[in-house]
């Protein structure tokens, strides 16, 4: 029986490449799918992981009906695979669901539960509201202090921030947007190091 199931962790926790891995599996098995993305670090219309794997994937925007979409390219009882599901839509989420009662289209989606703020992204809530399993990712992700890290925490030109855009896109290793505005990059914290605004070397 297919489910609609949703695997989550902060930034680093490998949530990209396992989302490869599944659809590589499930792929080799001879299922017919689809792999869906947005927002991904790599560009549009790809699903990248910091371990420098990465493949084509259909690009998920606010206006995308996932219905239609998947009408088109899965067939009843295939599969989707959506990586940065953060970035889904609330409709968007429950759609896949309806994939899944519907038309037995197994999903498994990817994402981070939290923001920048410490608050959960919309299309994460639905998903915690509406799959039939969730998954924490196994892998433990520690703040710079060797706590557990909880908050996916941005910086701007080297700031802890707690206000602003949900969606600003930059990375862990350095930000992209030095030539062209404040320098955004994003660094996993624990609680306590959000809180006092303390990235790692302060």
């Amino acid at each position: 029986m297919a489910e609609l199931r949703f695997s989550y962790g902060v930034m680093s926790a490998g949530k990209s490449t396992l989302a490869l891995q599944v659809e590589h599996t499930w792929t080799e098995a001879g299922r017919s799918g689809v792999l869906l993305t947005s927002h991904d670090r790599g560009g549009a219309g790809r699903v990248t992981s910091r371990l420098g794997l990465g493949r084509p994937a259909v690009e998920v925007s606010p206006q995308t009906d996932l219905e239609e979409l998947l009408r088109s390219t899965v067939p009843d009882a295939g599969f989707v695979v959506g990586d940065e599901a953060q970035f889904y839509t609330p409709a968007q989420v429950d759609q896949l669901a309806r994939c899944v009662d519907e038309r037995d289209v197994e999903v498994a989606c990817f994402g981070l539960l939290s923001d920048f703020a410490g608050r959960m992204f919309p299309g994460s809530a639905r998903l915690v509201e509406m799959s039939d399993v969730l998954v924490p990712l196994p892998l433990p992700v520690l703040c710079w202090c060797g706590r557990p890290a909880r908050i996916n925490a941005r910086l701007v030109d080297g700031l802890v921030v707690h206000e602003g855009e949900q969606v600003v896109l930059g990375d862990t290793a350095r930000g992209d947007g030095a030539l062209f505005g404040p320098d955004v990059r994003y660094e996993v914290l624990c609680r306590r190091h959000w809180a006092r605004r303390e990235p790692r070397g302060t």
